[in-house]
């Protein structure tokens, strides 16, 4: 039988709900029989006591019986609820009508304050049961009524009466403290409710954002990689300085592309809680002087002075994340530098333990309190001139933030106007053991390869790519192509684009290595827009060798070539 319907009247949650304190109820019932016995000498109680402990059994051995069959009408479930609840308010009541009685000055107080408490307890245990609360306060309803008539032929008629009104009013108290309780439930359970929706919804909204950045970023990557490898093929075979400016001038708006759709992709990954920094051995010497050495040029061009300070008092090796170190750097540096007209931008170090600080200080305008207060905000750019004049998307800071974060650190700032700006990371590097560097391997003489992808724009940009090399690869425009390629001559590797219509890169090169032939054991290079940690895991369970991100980088597909080729000539 389905919740809904079992829980039509509340009854199986007042169940559970009385269940959750019987231990409670019985323990309450040993107390006063414990107080009974010592004040009054009454031994009987615990007889009462352990009635009261049995019914709580019985009823918590046969209410599952009861609801197996659930009522549908609301006088089914009063019957059940009569059945399964009253037996309880019956046993623990019958003690008042006994403490109103032979107790002579407080007894009539102890009763009362005994069924009082019975029905306040009711309130919590009835909760979401308007049927359970009714059946179970009827019993101590009646208690109550009973009680100031065991001394009808004692007490004046007037004191009677007031002794009624005020048994009325507890009652009534009891009664607008359960229908209080249930309003405060209900406006809770719907607020609830309304939270889940809304949670729902931004959830799915940040999924929707995610895939729609994803799709675009794949699209976006495939011209972006043209761009830069035609442009760097023109550059090449240029001879004179005009067709050189010209050939760099659009690379550079490549790489400014490139660095936008990165930025865009990052915060898509931190904002659905996907980004992961690695945990590997590094230099991060060598990490931070590469950080400045690349900034050089830019600071002297605009003839500001670039200053590292502190930088021997790093550790060797640490266990970390030089990538996204890296990224940070750059980031903090391209801010100080783009906003310092004269000057200098300078870089301290400081180590405590495995606490690394990196502090970048510049002589640029400064910033006012409100200004630093906005600068972690996705986007905002201080205000519209900066976007003008300077370009960018606002997000390096708010990226470069989160990084430091999930490295075991923070990114803050301070400044004042006319004061320059200073940003001061702080990152957990653990020490490590030295990283084994192999010597790179020459490629040698031209290897063999085979191109696969989809895209007629994708093939021609790795073209050309690997024109300096001196290699013309082979080409196949579907997996299905590139496999009866593959099945038909050998190759010394295999460019896969992993997302293709159809059957995609990695099922090609699962079905590649389940088939023996002239390539079974050929590297497969992945070619890919989505260069996350799961997305290269899921490529090396298929069976690839390596993977190079979209716009392709011909530094890094050279290196993933030579470690490719290095690693096929030694297992040979």
């Amino acid at each position: 039988m389905s919740t809904d319907v079992q829980d039509r009247f509340g009854l199986a949650g007042a169940v559970e709900m009385r269940r959750r304190h019987a231990r409670a109820r019985a323990l309450t019932a040993m107390l006063i029989a414990s107080g009974l016995t010592i004040g009054q000498g009454w031994w009987a109680t615990w007889i009462w006591a352990g009635v009261f402990i049995l019914v709580q059994h019985l009823e918590m051995r046969f209410a599952p019986r009861v609801l197996a069959n659930p009522p549908r009408t609301a006088s089914g479930a009063a019957n059940a609820a009569l059945w399964l609840f009253t037996p309880s308010a019956i046993a623990f009541g019958a003690l008042s009508p006994i403490l109103w009685t032979y107790i002579e000055r407080y007894g009539p107080a102890l009763g009362v304050t005994l069924i009082a408490g019975a029905m306040t307890n009711l309130v919590s245990l009835s909760r979401g049961s308007r049927v359970a609360f009714a059946v179970s306060a009827l019993p101590y309803g009646l208690y109550l009524l009973v009680l100031p008539l065991l001394d009808a032929g004692q007490t004046a008629g007037p004191l009677l009466v007031t002794m009624m009104i005020a048994v009325g009013l507890v009652m009534l108290n009891v009664v607008g403290a359960w229908i209080t309780t249930e309003d405060a439930r209900r406006t809770q359970d719907e607020a609830l409710a309304q939270a889940e929706e809304g949670r729902r919804a931004a959830e799915a909204a940040t999924a929707s954002k995610s895939a729609f950045v994803a799709m675009i970023s794949h699209e976006l990557r495939t011209p972006i990689s043209a761009i830069n490898a035609g442009a760097g093929e023109l550059r090449r075979e240029a001879r004179d300085r005009g067709a050189k400016a010209h050939a760099q001038l659009i690379i550079d708006a490549g790489a400014m592309m490139r660095t936008l759709l990165d930025d865009l992709l990052d915060l898509a990954k931190l904002d659905a809680g996907r980004m992961e920094v690695e945990a590997i051995a590094f230099d991060p010497r060598r990490a931070v002087l590469d950080a400045v050495r690349l900034w050089k040029p830019q600071a002297r061009a605009k003839g500001l002075r670039l200053g590292l300070y502190g930088a021997r008092a790093l550790p060797d090796w640490v266990v970390g994340d030089p990538t996204r170190l890296r990224q940070v750097l750059n980031n903090l540096f391209s801010n100080a530098i783009k906003f310092t007209r004269q000057g200098s931008v300078r870089l301290t170090v400081s180590v405590d333990g495995e606490m690394v600080r990196l502090a970048l200080a510049d002589t640029g305008p400064g910033m006012t309190a409100d200004q630093i207060n906005r600068l972690f905000t996705p986007f905002d750019q201080l205000d519209a001139s900066v976007a003008r004049k300077h370009g960018g998307s606002g997000l390096g800071l708010v990226i470069s933030r989160q990084l430091a974060r999930l490295m075991g650190g923070d990114l803050v700032a301070s400044s004042a106007p006319g004061a320059g700006a200073t940003f001061i990371v702080t990152l957990t590097l653990p020490p490590a053991e030295p990283a084994l560097v192999e010597p790179a391997q020459p490629l040698g003489p031209p290897p063999r390869l085979l191109v696969v992808d989809d895209h007629a724009i994708n093939r021609q940009a790795i073209t050309l790519v690997l024109a300096p090399l001196g290699i013309v690869p082979e080409t196949a425009a579907s997996a299905e192509e590139g496999l009866e390629r593959l099945a038909a001559e050998p190759f010394d590797i295999v460019l896969m684009d992993v997302y293709m219509p159809g059957m995609d890169g990695r099922e090609a090169t699962r079905r590649l290595r389940a088939h023996a032939g002239p390539n079974q054991n050929t590297p497969v290079i992945a070619i890919t827009a989505s260069a996350t940690a799961k997305d290269w895991e899921a490529c090396l369970a298929s069976g690839m060798s390596g993977h190079v991100a979209k716009p392709i980088e011909p530094a890094q597909l050279y290196a993933a070539l030579d470690q490719a080729i290095s690693a096929a000539r030694a297992a040979a």
